[in-house]
């Protein structure tokens, strides 16, 4: 069945313990929201086919805990990524703040150097943002990420934040290509509307 699937991606969701991580990986991949989330205990994994530009992605997506408790999991956990997610909660500062400690920690324990990174501002159906989008914005551009702000319990901008970050990856053929040598991929004409179908939510830098 996995004849057609051009590559396989894995891509990470990191940040803070209580940002909405396993949230934004259950609405992508199930299309289903619990308030009642409870903490990752290590580490959750799903995976899901996309189709991007006419061409089909299995992406093997992990999903960690947010608890300095788990942290004895990072290297594995980094190695071979192509793609990674970076959430932060837009009411509460402190996770907006601790995204330097991730990336240093991206930093640290990646194998690749053109990993494709996203920001996503989560829980934008909340009251009270104690983060700006410009904020948000800005901190991306600095770091070369792509941005998004996002609500996993009304959809918004969920979709659109993991089909972003994969045709990113997939314009960027040493990332996936070494493990197809000779089949090449041909992109549609889509990367000249920004956004594509995401209607412009995504920035990127």
């Amino acid at each position: 069945m996995d004849e057609d699937v051009l590559t396989t991606l894995k891509l990470l969701i990191i940040g803070e313990s209580g940002v909405g991580k396993s949230s934004l990986l259950l609405r992508f991949t199930e299309d289903t929201f619990d308030p009642e989330q409870s903490a990752t205990i290590g580490v959750d994994f799903k995976v899901k086919t996309v189709a991007i530009d006419g061409n089909r992605a299995k992406l093997a997506i992990w999903d960690t805990a947010g608890q300095e408790r788990f942290r004895t999991l990072t290297p594995s956990y980094y190695r071979g990524a192509q793609g990674v997610i970076l959430v932060y909660d837009v009411t509460k500062r402190d996770t907006f703040a601790k995204l330097d400690n991730w990336l240093n920690e991206l930093e640290t324990y990646t194998t690749r150097n053109d990993i494709v990174k996203m920001l996503v501002g989560n829980k934008i159906d909340q009251e009270d943002h104690e983060v700006d989008r410009n904020e948000g914005l800005k901190f991306a551009r600095k770091h070369s990420m792509l941005f998004i702000e996002a609500s996993a319990k009304t959809k918004d901008g969920v979709q659109c934040a993991f089909e972003e970050l994969v045709e990113k990856i997939l314009q960027t053929p040493g990332l996936w290509e070494s493990e197809h040598q000779g089949q090449k991929v041909i992109l549609g004409q889509q990367e000249q509307s920004q956004g594509g179908a995401c209607g412009g939510y995504c920035s990127i830098p």
